[in-house]
C-alpha cells in the first residue's frame, strides 16, 4: 500500500494493492501490522457502513468527548469525503481538505481525532465503510454546517439532500470553544478536563 500526506498534517490518503486477474481483483482493506507501519496505530473498535443516493451529504460531524479517529472507503460508488481542522489553536483551524474516494481504487482517508467528517455521493448510490476507533455516542455528537461560508468547501453538489440535523447545525464561528477538541502538538498528552 502506499500512504500519501495531505495539506492537514495527520489527514493521510491510503492506495491499497489490488490484486486483479481474470476472475476479479482482491484487496486487503485493512491489516493492522501495515497500517502501524505506516504510523496510524489508532486503535480501531467500531465499523460503520452507509448507503446513500446521489447528491446525499452527510456531516459534518464530530465526538467531542468521546472523539473518533476514522479510516474510510467506498465499496461501491464514488463520494467526495471531507476532513475539517477544528481543534482549537491548531496551524490549521477552520482549514480542509477533500478527496474523491471510490469503489473503481478503493482508496482511503484516514482522518484523526479532532477532525469534522462529511461527506456527498457523487454517484446514484454509494456504500461508504468506515472504522472508527471510538463508539459511536449519540449525546457525544456534534457538528457543523456542511456549507460554512468561512469554510468555504468545494463541494461537487449544489443542492444536497441532507437530513434535518445536518441542515441546522451552525458555523464554526458559532461553535462554543468548550464544543471544539483541543490542538495537541505531537508528543505533548492531551491535558485532562
Amino acid at each position: 500500500m502506499v500512504v500519501k500526506g495531505t495539506k492537514l498534517a495527520g489527514v493521510l490518503v491510503i492506495e491499497p494493492q489490488i490484486f486483479a486477474d481474470a476472475r476479479g481483483h482482491f484487496l486487503e482493506i485493512y491489516q493492522n501490522q501495515r497500517y502501524v507501519a505506516q504510523s496510524i496505530t489508532d486503535h480501531f473498535v467500531q465499523d460503520n457502513l452507509s448507503f446513500s443516493a446521489k447528491d446525499v451529504l452527510r456531516g459534518l460531524h464530530y465526538q467531542l468527548r468521546q472523539p473518533q479517529a476514522k479510516l474510510v472507503m467506498v465499496l461501491d460508488g464514488r463520494i467526495f469525503d471531507v476532513a475539517v481542522d477544528i481543534r482549537l489553536g491548531s496551524p490549521n483551524f477552520g482549514k480542509w481538505f477533500g478527496v474523491v474516494l471510490s469503489s473503481d481504487d478503493y482508496r482511503q482517508v484516514f482522518i484523526p481525532q479532532g477532525f469534522a467528517h462529511g461527506f456527498c455521493v457523487l454517484s446514484e448510490t454509494a456504500r461508504v465503510l468506515y472504522k472508527c476507533t471510538d463508539y459511536y455516542a449519540p449525546a457525544d455528537e456534534r457538528g457543523l454546517v456542511w456549507n460554512d461560508e468561512t469554510l468555504a468547501i468545494e463541494w461537487p453538489v449544489r443542492d444536497p439532500v441532507l437530513s434535518p440535523k445536518d441542515a441546522a447545525y451552525p458555523s464554526l464561528k458559532e461553535i462554543s470553544p468548550d464544543d471544539l477538541p483541543l490542538f495537541h502538538p505531537a508528543g505533548s498528552p492531551p491535558k485532562a478536563s
